[in-house]
């Protein structure tokens, strides 16, 4: 008789404590003020990301190669060189920031998020930008941001949300046809970009699937203009496609490919891919078998489908910066861990439902698996100690030092963009 497999409600490895992971993980290491200690106090994120690792190894049939889970969440910080600076974000993107009432996450991680501050803050922004909203926001309690920062598009959230505010971490709706049916090396249309979905598709190509990463030809994946090596990290070993989506014959091409793929990864708000007549529950109902998985900030939801999110402020959404902290001084969970504990989340789902059939709608937020990782895990009783220079954790009786962020090697090269438009046509 197999062995059952193994699931999220028993994610913690025995013989391991979630401090002891979580120090090992790197991630801890970009936790807390930069010249305090590290924070600990989202331990129970390490712990989780282990168990879905374990589980996804599982499911694929072998061992993953390199699959440290804990160690997915602070590869971007290695790649980047980024250290832990309290309340602003390793990246740089996003801060928290006192209001008249809490604590309030903005995200200013696109250009054009500049162009819309005058219009959140109701004042001009003639001097230097965040200069202007810290003292501004100063003025209102923190929902009240968040409710106008979110209707204009803007990447905000609270520290302190409350918990029905937040989607699940995962939610299946099985709204197409199963059709049992063992696919050695399923194939992957990966539409998404940035980390999360490409974390997602790189697991599962390792896994064995076959992946072909599909972007615009107008507006490629933004990661291509990040560091080259976390690129080909996420993307070494997919196929690269380009298409015109802006033309009929470009979007007809993009129809064909979801038309013959076992699973579609995208990270896309639903009205965006309903504007190039793409629409998941259309897809699942002519497919049997098809697997749909949707990453999304907040969840598909009303109204949170509206809602962007990255993974800094989705992370603080969860509470990850409260737990991160202490009572009153919130402080950022490593380098926008949510991205990679979704992606990590929608490879083990994603194997789920290929196993069960597929015929169905896979919807992984970005908020729900930070908050999911978070517990519940009760965990023993530990202390952050200095020695010799280096920060180490003490848990019962093990004692482990506070590595830096660490990133696998990468799996060669990615494809360069478009390059496999004409070898592999649909």
């Amino acid at each position: 008789m197999a062995a059952p497999l193994p699931t999220t409600d028993a994610p913690e490895p025995a013989g391991e404590p979630a401090p002891i992971l979580w120090a090992r993980s790197g991630a801890m290491g970009l936790c807390g003020h930069e010249d305090g200690p590290p924070r600990a106090g989202a331990a129970a994120v390490a712990a989780h990301a282990a168990g879905w690792a374990r589980e996804l190894c599982v499911r694929s049939g072998a061992d993953v190669p390199g699959l440290d889970g804990p160690a997915l969440l602070g590869e971007r910080a290695a790649q980047l060189g980024l250290a832990r600076r309290g309340r602003v974000s390793p990246g740089g993107a996003c801060r928290l920031l006192p209001t008249a009432e809490g604590f309030l996450a903005v995200n200013l991680a696109r250009a054009d998020d500049f162009d819309l501050l005058p219009a959140w803050l109701e004042r001009e922004v003639t001097r230097e930008p965040w200069g202007v909203v810290a003292e501004t926001v100063r003025e209102a309690p923190a929902h009240r941001w968040v409710e106008r920062g979110r209707l204009l598009g803007l990447a905000v959230a609270a520290t302190e949300t409350p918990a029905d505010a937040l989607s699940p971490a995962v939610e299946v709706d099985p709204c197409g046809t199963a059709w049992p049916r063992r696919v050695d090396r399923p194939l992957v249309v990966d539409l998404s970009s940035l980390w999360a979905g490409p974390l997602c598709t790189q697991l599962l190509g390792l896994g064995g699937a076959r992946v072909v990463k599909v972007e615009s030809l107008h507006r490629p994946d933004g990661a291509r203009r990040g560091a080259p090596a976390f690129f080909d990290l996420l993307n070494a070993g997919k196929a690269s496609v380009a298409l015109d989506l802006r033309s009929t014959s470009g979007r007809d091409a993009l129809l064909r490919w979801i038309e013959v793929a076992d699973v579609v990864v995208e990270a896309s708000r639903p009205r965006a891919l309903r504007q190039l007549g793409i629409d998941a529950e259309a897809a699942l109902a002519e497919r049997p078998g098809l697997v749909w998985v949707s990453i999304t900030g907040h969840g598909r939801r009303e109204p949170n489908a509206q809602w962007v999110a990255f993974g800094d402020d989705a992370a603080v959404a969860a509470g990850l910066a409260s737990a991160s902290g202490e009572p009153g001084d919130p402080v950022f969970c490593a380098d926008a861990i949510a991205d990679p504990l979704a992606g990590l989340r929608a490879a083990v789902e994603t194997r789920r439902a290929l196993d069960d059939g597929g015929g169905c709608l896979v919807d992984v937020s970005l908020s729900g698996a930070a908050r999911e990782a978070l517990g519940p895990i009760d965990g023993p009783p530990l202390e952050v100690v200095r020695h010799d220079g280096a920060f180490w954790v003490e848990c019962e009786g093990a004692r482990a030092p506070v590595m830096p962020p660490r990133a696998r090697p990468a799996h060669g090269r990615a494809r360069p963009f478009g390059a496999d438009t004409e070898s592999f046509p649909c």
